[in-house]
């Protein structure tokens, strides 16, 4: 281990190795590790970023949650760090059963909530989420009609068959689906049809300077049209100026998500 880490890090100019690079290359080479001890432990939460509505009157329309584990020392980190190395292994499940129970509890707590949550299509099918997801809808509070999933393009299309079943068997319960990342994926315009998705979250590389980049600004558009055909809600991802939000409202745009409203936050 301590020779693969070494090679990850970078040396400088007289060969000696930075001791921040080394620490960092030490944790992400342990990240398995670190993230199994976080699970037995207990030490998930969510953090939740709001996601806003682009009309004048604008208010909070639901909440992303995102899924943070704390290490040793109780420093948060984020599942961007930590989800690209186990995503496809057992601990990628189990982080998302973990997610999944964080916000059916939330939202038993409070009833004015709605909320969304990433999955995958492989824990779509996995026995333990899909307890975890029944238990929780056959609560008398409802829970469906505020739970919001949230499922990559690239997710959706590995097992497209499996996702739209999932999704047709959760519509009467309330359920709602949003496509995460649109028009950076694997989805043609041809098998949007063929889902159930509500809302569509346009990748953030198309909202980045729109308020100047004209190619942007033309398939930022094209996009919004096209979840408006399908009658799907469009939210804007990413925004993190007010000419960015500005723009985007005057496009038609329903929802607004980014820094520009808040960073994500463990407290509602």
């Amino acid at each position: 281990m301590e020779n693969t880490t070494l090679s990850l890090a970078q040396s400088d100019e007289q060969g000696l190795v930075d001791p921040l690079i080394y620490a960092m290359a030490s944790r992400d080479a342990d990240m398995p590790r670190l993230v199994r001890a976080a699970l037995a432990q207990g030490r998930g939460k969510l953090a939740f970023h709001p996601v806003i509505t682009a009309d004048t009157d604008t208010h909070i329309a639901f909440y992303e949650g995102l899924m943070r584990l704390s290490d040793e020392e109780g420093r948060l980190i984020p599942a961007a760090h930590f989800m690209p190395k186990v995503e496809d292994t057992e601990l990628g499940r189990e982080i998302d059963c973990l997610s999944l129970e964080l916000a059916l509890q939330h939202l038993r707590q409070n009833p004015s909530l709605r909320l969304s949550v990433n999955i995958s299509a492989r824990s779509i099918g996995d026995g333990e989420w899909r307890r975890t997801l029944d238990r929780g809808l056959m609560d008398r509070g409802n829970l469906g009609d505020r739970l919001i999933f949230e499922i990559s393009e690239t997710s959706a299309m590995l097992l497209h068959e499996n996702v739209i079943r999932f999704m047709s068997e959760m519509q009467p319960k309330g359920v709602g689906f949003a496509l995460d990342g649109f028009g950076a994926g694997l989805i043609a315009f041809r098998h949007l049809k063929s889902f159930f998705f509500d809302l569509v979250k346009i990748d953030k590389s198309f909202v980045r300077g729109i308020d100047h980049d004209a190619d942007n600004q033309v398939l930022a558009e094209a996009l919004i049209t096209v979840a408006h055909q399908f009658e799907m809600f469009a939210v804007a991802d990413g925004v993190e100026t007010a000419a960015e939000a500005a723009f985007l409202q005057k496009l038609g745009v329903d929802c607004l998500q980014g820094y520009h409203f808040g960073v994500p936050e463990l407290d509602l």
